[in-house]
């Protein structure tokens, strides 16, 4: 220590033995891994970072670096390995976080949800046009996620509602929407849920922020009851989508403090179907993230929350995820039973008297065997690349593809399908044939802003490249990625 009370010198650092260790499992260099800090970051707008060899040699040595590297170290780590790998198991020190900005164990009443929600969508706002989006956010996992979700369910110990304005005193305030006003809000996030399935997250997610925030200040008038429930209701869908929209472009911690307020907000508004989709859209980035366990609790409680409301479309889709679950868990019987359920819930779609709600319009005919077939090809991999849980995957995904190339409207999805046939067939060991699909889907990807798409892409190219490097039809695919998806920064 130095003679003015605890300056550390570089003689005093050690080595970084737990960042060394995750880097040497990697298989990355040094050089390849500071290209990947510099991609992600200007994917956060941060662009002031220019990382370089020499800038991760001291990392290793023990330089801890400032916000938002560690961040960054973290979500790529993460992906990597397919678990969450958090700052600390990295040997890093995070930035210290304000209550708002950190954990999703947050208050479950309305006039909190609604401050959090006008904060936090602030400033994700005012990040982003500063050029720096909110790194300093931690994703939460295992208990300290799931524990706090549970409160959904909990009924609220006083009214969640704020008491109904008097006319005569409120009556040169404005506030109170019309009913044509509140149509125009719902309208405005079906079309940006349709620009989303079009165009990908890319487009136009700081819309979608600026949308949620103007509904936080409404939420703040006095308003009717029914009004101020309407206005949670939009608010969640909003919430959710942006938290969609983030994880479609590889904000995840942002993504999922999104999703934990569209929760709180659905709460408010006493929706429980919309509850369970948003746990299902938290229960889908739980299973990109590597966290099975974490997903099938999320599901779980969304199906016990709904189970005598929700449209047999919505049961449907649940029972799809819960697949997804236990496919990546490794358990075959309990993924070929969620996977009928899905399917025999769907036939009950028609019969249903109520028209769905239009967040969960999407769920078609074409996303059900799509979703199963991702859980086959899942279950596939996670039982050692076996070609017989890739030839039950193979039949839905045709299904799939066929059906979303007539659709049109969800390009992102017609994609994601595309690059599932060809990692099907590289489990089938066919490589032909997947490099067919892979560029199929290569050129819907250039038409949508989705960095889960292009990661896809490049993992999927990565295999094909590590198996079956040496054939032509490989190294054209390898030369199309170079030339229609370089690695530049996605609009968020």
């Amino acid at each position: 220590m130095s003679g003015n009370g605890g300056s550390v010198t570089n003689a005093d650092k050690r080595p970084n033995e737990l960042l060394g260790s995750w880097f040497v499992r990697s298989g990355w260099s040094k050089g390849e891994l500071a290209r990947q800090v510099n991609r992600r970051a200007r994917q956060l707008g941060a662009n002031h970072i220019s990382t370089d060899t020499s800038r991760v040699r001291r990392w290793l040595d023990g330089e801890n670096p400032r916000e938002p590297i560690p961040r960054i170290l973290s979500e790529l780590f993460s992906e990597r390995f397919g678990c969450v790998v958090s700052i600390e198991d990295l040997g890093l020190r995070a930035a210290r976080q304000s209550p708002s900005a950190s954990g999703v164990d947050l208050p479950w009443t309305a006039p909190q949800t609604v401050a959090l929600l006008s904060e936090f969508s602030r400033s994700d706002l005012m990040l982003a046009r500063r050029g720096f989006l909110g790194t300093s956010l931690a994703l939460s996992a295992g208990p300290s996620l799931i524990e706090p979700m549970q409160r959904w369910l909990v009924p609220s110990p006083t009214s969640p509602l704020p008491p109904e304005p008097d006319p005569l005193l409120d009556s040169r305030r404005p506030g109170r929407l019309s009913k044509p006003e509140l149509d125009l809000l719902e309208s405005t996030t079906r079309m940006f849920r349709q620009w989303d399935a079009q165009c990908g997250g890319g487009l136009r997610r700081k819309a979608v922020v600026g949308q949620l925030h103007e509904v936080t200040d409404l939420l703040q008038e006095p308003q009717p009851e029914a009004t101020t429930r309407k206005l949670f209701k939009v608010a969640a869908e909003l919430a959710e989508l942006a938290g969609w929209m983030s994880y479609d472009v590889g904000l995840q911690p942002t993504a999922q403090k999104y999703f934990v307020l569209a929760l709180h907000a659905a709460k408010e508004a006493g929706d429980k179907p919309l509850g369970s989709y948003i746990l299902s859209s938290m229960s889908r980035q739980m299973i990109h993230l590597g966290r099975p366990d974490d997903a099938l609790e999320l599901i779980h409680l969304a199906q016990y929350g709904s189970r005598d409301c929700a449209s047999p479309r919505t049961q449907s889709m649940l029972y799809a995820m819960e697949a997804r679950a236990y496919a990546n868990m490794g358990q075959p019987g309990k993924t070929k039973r969620a996977v009928r359920m899905a399917e025999d819930t769907f036939a009950e779609a028609d019969e249903w008297d109520e028209p769905d709600p239009d967040w969960i319009r999407f769920f078609s005919e074409a996303e059900l065997y799509g979703e199963n077939s991702h859980s086959f090809r899942d279950l596939a991999y996670v039982a050692g690349r076996s070609p017989a849980y890739a030839s039950l995957a193979e039949p839905l995904m045709r299904k799939a593809v066929e059906k979303f190339a007539d659709d049109g409207e969800h390009q992102r999805s017609y994609a994601l399908n595309l690059i599932g046939m060809a990692t099907v067939h590289l489990l089938q060991r066919e490589p032909e044939q997947s490099t067919v699909y892979a560029s199929q889907a290569m050129d819907i990807a250039k038409k949508v802003r989705s960095e889960r798409v292009n990661t896809r892409i490049r993992k999927t190219v990565d295999t094909a490249v590590r198996d079956y490097g040496d054939l032509t039809a490989v190294a054209d695919l390898i030369d199309q990625l170079s030339v229609e998806l370089p690695e530049t920064a996605e609009a968020v």
